[in-house]
């Protein structure tokens, strides 16, 4: 395995091996959980939500009433999120079940009317093998007319031409276990396997060693991912630029991709 290689893998879960840090870093991230609960009390579950984290999502689901099977590879993100069900009501407890595992690989031998790909989880998919496995398990276990939602970020142009050598500094914050801490991020992307390598850098301010997680994750443009869900099965039934149903346009940051299985239907000609 060539170094970039090694950095890809680590790049993939480091960034969720400190759940207290996740958490708080995104605890002001609630457009998609309103989202995601709306949508599920729509359907009535129960739902799949690949990259489940610790719960962020799935928990507010289970709160509104909606079954949840939480699929996730992090075993820290997962130790956290048991712990936090432990502190739940024993009804909201029986709506969760926990699953460790790949998203390519993972197979549960059930089927859902709604399955969920949150928060740039598809982001991890680095090559199109890797989409072609995931999004064929995704078909797996949709029930027949079932849906498929996946949110990801858009690229960012001004990212992607960041200088790799150049410090990107924040201000001071609070760490949750090495206190007050200055941070810095350098961008790296590469154009070829269109993957953008993050690093991440905390320096204690009141003393202690200072440290870094990488953060490894795939660049998809919209044609793109509306072509890999095509041309592996999926019939689009919407995609919007936000979490409030907007049109997906220059101003997008997001895109949220509604879509069912194109299975039993004639494929359009090219």
């Amino acid at each position: 395995m060539s170094s970039r290689d090694r950095e890809l893998e680590v790049g993939s879960r480091a960034h969720y091996g400190d759940p207290d840090y996740y958490t708080a870093t995104y605890k002001k991230r609630l457009d998609d959980v309103q989202f995601y609960v709306d949508l599920g009390r729509k359907n009535g579950g129960p739902v799949l939500e690949y990259g489940a984290g610790n719960g962020r999502i799935a928990l507010p689901l289970a709160r509104h009433g909606v079954s949840v099977t939480a699929v996730d590879h992090s075993s820290e993100m997962l130790a956290d999120f048991r712990a936090r069900l432990h502190q739940e009501e024993p009804a909201t407890q029986k709506r969760v079940t926990l699953k460790k595992g790949d998203m390519r690989t993972v197979r549960l031998k059930k089927r859902f009317p709604l399955v969920l790909c949150t928060f740039n989880t598809a982001l991890h998919l680095y090559t199109r093998d890797d989409v072609e496995r995931f999004l064929a398990r995704v078909k797996e276990h949709l029930r027949p007319g079932g849906t498929f939602v996946c949110d990801l970020s858009i690229p960012v142009l001004g990212d992607l031409t960041r200088d790799p050598a150049r410090a990107y500094k924040a201000p001071r914050f609070a760490h949750p276990s090495a206190g007050l801490v200055r941070y810095e991020e350098y961008f790296d992307y590469e154009p070829v396997r269109q993957i953008m390598f993050v690093a991440m850098n905390f320096d204690p301010v009141r003393g202690g060693e200072s440290f870094s997680t990488p953060l490894a994750h795939r660049q998809f443009f919209p044609q793109e991912w509306e072509a890999l869900l095509h041309y592996n099965g999926f019939r689009i039934e919407k995609v919007s630029g936000d979490f409030y149903g907007g049109p997906l346009n220059r101003e997008s940051d997001v895109m949220v991709w509604h879509a069912k299985s194109a299975r039993g239907r004639t494929k359009s000609r090219p």
